[in-house]
């Protein structure tokens, strides 16, 4: 089954970093760009990351020098390294690759 799931969300305060997680199944995340997108209540879901088979990457503006993508061919798992964190970055967090639906996300909350 092709699947990711996604961990590692929480509560941070400003300023703070997170780690999250995304273990793929079914597929291996070495050939698959993989991307990060995120949903804030009340507004559209928007990318965050992707990273690209020759570990290339790109990111939102908003969070260029702030987020890191990253995999790890043998856990066949994606990271998504988050330091000094804003409340703006408060969202359900998901891992997409184009073979995959969308998964449950995680929730990330910034606040004091």
């Amino acid at each position: 089954q092709v699947q990711v799931v996604e961990s590692g969300g929480g509560l941070a305060q400003p300023g703070g970093s997170l780690r999250l997680s995304c273990v793929a199944s079914g597929f291996p995340v070495s050939l698959y760009p993989m991307n990060w997108w995120r949903q804030a209540p009340g507004k559209a879901r928007e990318w965050v990351a992707t990273v690209f088979n020759e570990d290339d990457t790109m990111y939102l503006d908003s969070v260029e020098g702030r987020f890191t993508i990253s995999r790890d061919n043998a856990k066949n798992t994606v990271y998504l390294q988050m330091n000094s964190l804003k409340p703006e970055d408060t969202a359900m967090y998901y891992c997409k690759s184009r073979l995959t639906e969308w998964g449950q996300g995680t929730q990330v909350t910034v606040s004091s």
